[in-house]
């Protein structure tokens, strides 16, 4: 049971202490958490915590792909939705972008791509994260352009373009650089971008006319 903090044992289950990481990131960020502080907060001893994951970066990482596993079964259902393909590139948006400064997630997607550099695995789960959302969002794409939601493109081309901007849209609202507390405005620049890099059929089709 996810809300379960310990097993009959007496021991903190990994997911609790995922979900504890999770809250303490978006509480008081990243440079506070420390096995002892997440220990204490949890009840348990930082050995404990040590015995599950080892150090304090695959704790991190282990938080990282427990969140975005969380997020691929929302997208995996969005994709499914009977709703227009205009309206699932928004919810998409909606999905990808922090919540605010203090979102967790990707306080630690920013740590992450800080240390990929020098640590093979790390770079692999990026990877391997990073692709997830790429394939997703080119399906939709792709799916659009098929209906005559959306202009004809390359629907991975455009895709890997609008993640890139939502990667630094993104980063900009967790270090505070573009919206404070509130994310709307953030939203309104990704559909700016989106609707750049993925025109409706309808505007498409009139441009082109007024062309020939």
């Amino acid at each position: 049971m996810a809300g379960a903090a310990r097993r009959r044992d007496g021991h903190v289950t990994q997911e609790r202490m995922l979900e504890e990481a999770m809250a303490a990131i978006a509480e008081n960020g990243l440079a506070t958490l420390t096995m002892s502080a997440l220990a204490e907060r949890l009840g348990t001893s930082g050995g404990h915590i040590l015995y599950y994951f080892g150090s304090k970066d695959l704790l991190l990482l282990a938080a990282l792909r427990w969140s975005e596993a969380a997020l691929a079964e929302e997208r995996r259902a969005l994709l499914a939705r009977r709703i227009t393909a205009e309206r699932k590139l928004d919810l998409f948006l909606r999905l990808y972008l922090p919540r605010g400064p203090r979102d967790p997630r990707w306080t630690l997607w920013i740590e992450l791509w800080a240390r990929t550099p020098g640590n093979a695995a790390l770079r692999e789960a990026q990877a391997e994260l990073d692709t997830g959302w790429q394939e997703d969002l080119e399906a939709l794409i792709a799916a659009g352009a098929a209906r005559r939601r959306f202009a004809p493109l390359d629907a991975g081309a455009r895709a890997s373009e609008l993640l890139a901007l939502l990667d630094g849209l993104s980063t900009r609202v967790v270090l505070g650089q573009e919206t404070g507390p509130d994310p709307r405005p953030a939203l309104e620049t990704a559909r700016s971008a989106a609707r750049a890099l993925i025109p409706p059929y309808e505007e498409a089709n009139s441009s082109a006319g007024k062309e020939t």
